[in-house]
């Protein structure tokens, strides 16, 4: 069955993260993606190891793993786009296909004349989308901006971690590059929009998307508290800024998570813990109390869960309808029988590897689902394939371009 997409051709010319996490959701959706890199290096995170993966002896190939998280569904051709020849290939691309993504720095494209204006010439139905770090306008358009640093200009970083007068104290960074990762989900959201208004009005369009405006939004219930009251948030570890008891607690051999949302779930814990009176107690008796006498009430609790194994609170919790889970490592999460029971972990043949093991695409369509054809594709893997299907070059013309070093 062919995906809700696959009329769709992207010409994805975007590396690192952001941009190619966006170009697998348009991919997993059934698009035809072509991911164009340099010829001899490729997308940068083809080197970003150790790890690596694994052939079919365990021995280390030359494919790093980040690489393989955002490059699923793709074909790779290799372009030198600093030479002219190799410019007007990604010119007759891009005049036949439906999107291009680039995360080049501000301006960067346009001495090669591959940016917005140059390609709408050529394709005015084409939906252009520039992910930077801070946008295409602004005193900083045109610095770099990568994950880390936007976590910390946005304010993620501090409201994450542990308050500064306790061991370990400071802000931390998310564990994964979080930012770019959202990015990536905005802007193959904002292409869906853009390719609906042109199905409506026959017209392309720029779409300008910057780590830092994502990272601002994204800030979410910290941001409004902080509008709303003009005090800044502050870091509570694993704790929320609105609900108690809403963090980590210890077990008797670990830790387990409370998320307890409202008054009868509470109610509900102490009764289990052998404490209901906790619930009817003026100052924890209601949301609003727990919040205002946090300081009090979680050493209170942390006394009571540490008396049993955290597979055993969560086993009386969830019988109650408690919200609680324990804190899993991903050896836990993918032998987690619900992760089990969703697909969240797929294999698909691989040329160097035999069998490669992938994340699933959460995205669960019932009539157009998300179909696992291709894994990430060696570098310059399908590059006479597209130049041949989707330019018309014969065999001599490609052969004459390699030997030139343009492909």
């Amino acid at each position: 069955m062919a995906g809700a997409l696959s009329h769709i051709r992207v010409l994805d010319l975007s590396r690192i993260l952001a941009g190619p996490w966006a170009g697998q959701i348009l991919a997993d959706l059934g698009a035809d993606v072509i991911k164009v890199e340099r010829p001899g290096a490729g997308d940068d995170t083809r080197g970003w190891g150790p790890p690596w993966l694994k052939d079919e002896q365990g021995a280390d190939t030359a494919v790093a793993a980040y690489y393989l998280c955002a490059n699923r569904n793709k074909r790779s051709i290799t372009i030198d786009i600093t030479r002219r020849e190799g410019q007007q290939l990604v010119r007759d691309l891009a005049a036949r296909s439906d999107v291009v993504l680039e995360n080049f720095k501000f301006g960067g494209l346009k001495q090669y004349g591959l940016d917005y204006d140059s390609l709408k010439a050529v394709n005015p139905g084409l939906v252009y989308c520039s992910i930077t770090g801070f946008g295409q306008d602004g005193p900083y358009a045109s610095r770099a901006g990568y994950d880390f640093l936007i976590q910390g200009l946005g304010g993620l970083m501090s409201i994450t971690g542990r308050p500064d007068d306790e061991e370990g104290g400071g802000p931390m960074k998310v564990g994964v590059a979080l930012t770019d990762i959202l990015t990536g989900l905005y802007a193959s959201n904002a292409v869906l929009a853009a390719l609906a208004w042109r199905d409506r009005s026959g017209e392309g369009q720029h779409i300008d998307m910057a780590l830092l405006d994502v990272q601002v939004a994204c800030l979410a219930n910290q941001a409004m508290n902080y509008l709303a009251t003009g005090q800044n948030p502050r870091r509570l570890g694993n704790a929320h800024p609105n609900i108690v008891p809403y963090e980590d607690f210890p077990t008797a051999d670990g830790y387990m998570i409370l998320a307890i949302g409202n008054d009868g779930q509470f109610a509900r814990f102490c009764e289990e813990a052998g404490q209901p009176a906790l619930a009817v107690d003026p100052r924890f008796a209601s949301n609003r109390a727990r919040v205002e006498n946090r300081g009090a009430l979680i050493p209170l609790l942390k006394r009571l869960t540490i008396e049993r194994s955290t597979v055993d609170w969560v086993a009386a919790l969830e019988a109650r309808g408690v919200p609680c889970g324990p804190i899993n490592t991903l050896g836990e999460v993918f032998a987690d029988p619900q992760v089990q029971a969703r697909g969240l972990k797929v294999t698909m043949p691989h040329p160097v590897a035999g069998t490669l093991p992938l994340v699933a695409s959460p995205m669960k369509l019932s009539a157009t689902p998300v179909d696992y054809r291709q894994p990430p594709p060696m570098l310059g893997e399908h590059t006479d394939e597209v130049l041949a299907a989707a330019l018309g070059l014969d065999a001599e013309r490609i052969a004459a371009l390699r030997a030139g070093g343009i492909v």
